[in-house]
């Protein structure tokens, strides 16, 4: 009877160990390397881009053991080409658990991209690389304050609305001009309400708050932003409203096929900063060899970097991906065909001062392969460009890269 209890009670301490090991792991997937208290958060711990070269720095965020109603978050990078350190903080307070309503505030110093349009209620999706990243060059400062509430109205419904004052500077030689001013520099004061509707994923409640047991598809994004004039020094009046669906369809033969569908429309006296672009990956060089880089997840690979910019556009991204090749137990390389398209419009051209850019008014495709997991997670990725945006040297039109899908 004592050897029973004995083994029962070391099978307890295993399971326990086989938890906390879950977990662990778990956390460290999701980006984060788990410590009692704070969560340090792996995506700052190593960058590159054109404009900082290398970018390091520490950050991350409270768990529940330090508490459950409060939330404190911070990071701190240094970019050895512009030789400047950014950094953020902010703190979240819980007023309802069962709807995951928190209250939060933050002040951030950092770059980003411009043209680049971000969801607030996108979830955290964390990747060990970030191949596009690599190529950016086209940043703006920013310096924000922000307050938000985040709110689910049920399991399946997630939103989150946001109040941000930004001093805004751009890395590169620009001027918007409206009304015979032109602005090098400008406050915007943005108001930002973001819908995440999940129909067919289905919830359970667990510990007072609903997790996601069976991601399902399609999914639906809605954003709404306005840009408020002369609230906190405002110099310009615009708004914008974007959308994104995502749908997968997953074949008997274990075969995936992918759609993404993303669309955005701005009016007013919206700066380059604000406009879109259609998430380009090629380098601005001469020949395929000197563009050869790593192909991203989502974006156009012969599109060149700063080659259009809209006020209104929509993008579809469809893959099929087969199913992997099973040559050996650790040598499973995958097949993806790829095939993107991208229309888009300006009005008003005029008013972006010192920079040079195309409409995309006629319609952009690619297409291609990748050839996935050859060796440690690299693969290989080949896209041309057809249609009316074909370019007269044959070369032009293509683009060569590696792929690399390993994630933690």
């Amino acid at each position: 009877m004592l050897y029973s209890q004995n083994d029962s009670l070391n099978s307890s301490i295993k399971e326990k160990d086989t938890l906390k090991q879950s977990e662990f792991f778990k956390q460290l997937g999701n980006g984060y390397f788990p410590t009692k208290y704070f969560n340090f958060d792996l995506k700052y711990l190593i960058k590159y881009n054109q404009y900082e070269a290398l970018r390091t720095g520490l950050g991350g965020i409270t768990n529940d053991a330090f508490s459950k109603k409060l939330r404190l978050n911070t990071y701190v990078v240094y970019g050895f080409r512009d030789h400047r350190f950014k950094y953020s903080f902010g703190a979240g307070l819980r007023i309802n658990e069962k709807t995951n309503t928190w209250i939060n505030a933050s002040y951030t110093d950092d770059l980003q991209e411009s043209g680049s349009s971000i969801f607030l209620t996108d979830k955290r999706f964390f990747q060990l690389f970030e191949p596009r990243l690599l190529n950016i060059s086209l940043f703006h400062k920013h310096t924000t304050r922000a307050v938000s509430i985040e709110h689910q109205f049920s399991p399946k419904i997630q939103t989150e609305t946001q109040l941000a004052l930004s001093y805004i500077v751009p890395t590169y030689n620009y001027a918007f001009e409206i009304n015979g001013n032109d602005y090098e520099t400008f406050h915007l004061s943005l108001l930002k309400t973001s819908l995440q509707w999940d129909p067919f994923s289905k919830f359970e409640l667990v510990n007072n708050s609903y997790k996601e047991v069976k991601n399902g598809y399609p999914k639906f994004t809605l954003q709404y932003t306005k840009s408020i004039k002369d609230l906190s020094e405002n110099n310009f009046s615009f708004y914008k409203i974007d959308f994104r669906t995502v749908h997968q369809i997953k074949h008997a033969n274990n075969s995936l096929s992918e759609l993404i569908i993303v669309s955005g429309i701005t009016k007013g006296e919206t700066p380059l900063t604000h406009l879109y672009h259609a998430y380009p990956n090629n380098l601005n060089k001469e020949t395929i060899l000197q563009r050869f880089s790593v192909a991203g997840i989502s974006s156009f690979e012969t599109m060149f970097f700063n080659e259009f910019f809209s006020d209104k556009l929509i993008t579809a991204q469809f893959k099929h991906y087969f199913n992997p090749f099973d040559i050996s137990s650790r040598f499973k390389p995958q097949l993806v065909l790829i095939s993107r398209y991208a229309l888009g419009d300006i009005n008003n051209m005029e008013r972006h001062q010192n920079i040079s850019f195309d409409k995309l008014n006629k319609g952009y495709t690619e297409s291609g392969f990748e050839l996935n997991k050859l060796l440690y997670g690299f693969g290989l990725s080949f896209t041309y460009r057809y249609g009316a945006y074909h370019l007269p040297d044959i070369g032009d039109n293509i683009a060569f890269k590696f792929t690399f899908n390993l994630t933690l």
